[in-house]
């Protein structure tokens, strides 16, 4: 649901299903191989690099249930939110993932820090109803803020201080090591134990 939400993309057939494609920069080559330890049993091959690009990138095989989820999540072969997406999006798993994808960390050292996604691509009421879910599924208050790009005004998710506690609580312990420059290194009690981590070292986890 992260990869989805994220730079995952649904592909449907001809025949009536679908698979979900994903892809990486060579920097992040850690982060695909862990994706596809997560998604293979779906998969036929393992993780492959482009020659031209170098990017890191793998597919799963076409099927129905994946066919299901394209046709919640397309319109005219544009990306959308669904109306029961709070139904969907409910593991931490899946939060993180999605900021690993899409998310980034304003950091001002011992002033401040926040956490925005780039949902831009998605109306600005389709951003009201993924706010509505972050506090729903995981009580992270979050807003939904706009930004200009080349003369166009676009919504985006902003989680400032009255959520970015929690929804760093929430994302910290499946984070890859590649994208430790989004974690502030503050917030977490070293002594508190956490979910079984699939990406984040024991080393990175005692330093926030």
């Amino acid at each position: 649901m992260g990869s989805v939400l994220g730079d995952g993309c649904l592909e449907m057939s001809k025949w009536g299903s679908a698979r979900l494609q994903l892809k990486q920069s060579v920097e992040k080559r850690e982060y695909i191989f862990w994706l596809f330890g997560e998604l293979g049993s779906l998969c036929r091959s393992a993780p492959k690099q482009k020659k031209d690009t170098l990017q890191w990138y793998f597919s799963t095989r076409y099927s129905k249930e994946l066919a299901s989820l394209w046709k919640h999540f397309y319109r005219d072969k544009k990306k959308i939110i669904p109306k029961n997406i709070g139904e969907m999006l409910s593991n931490p798993i899946s939060l993180a993932v999605w900021f690993m994808d899409d998310g980034t960390l304003d950091w001002r050292e011992k002033s401040h820090y926040a956490f925005r996604l780039a949902t831009n691509c998605f109306s600005k009421k389709e951003n009201n109803l993924l706010t509505q879910v972050l506090k729903q599924n995981f009580g992270v208050d979050a807003t939904v803020q706009t930004s200009r790009m080349r003369g166009i005004v676009y919504p985006r998710i902003h989680i400032g201080a009255a959520g970015r506690d929690k929804f760093l609580r929430e994302v910290a312990p499946f984070m890859s090591n590649c994208f430790r420059h989004k974690i502030p290194k503050i917030m977490f009690n070293p002594s508190e134990t956490y979910p079984a981590m699939s990406g984040m070292d024991s080393d990175l986890l005692r330093s926030l």
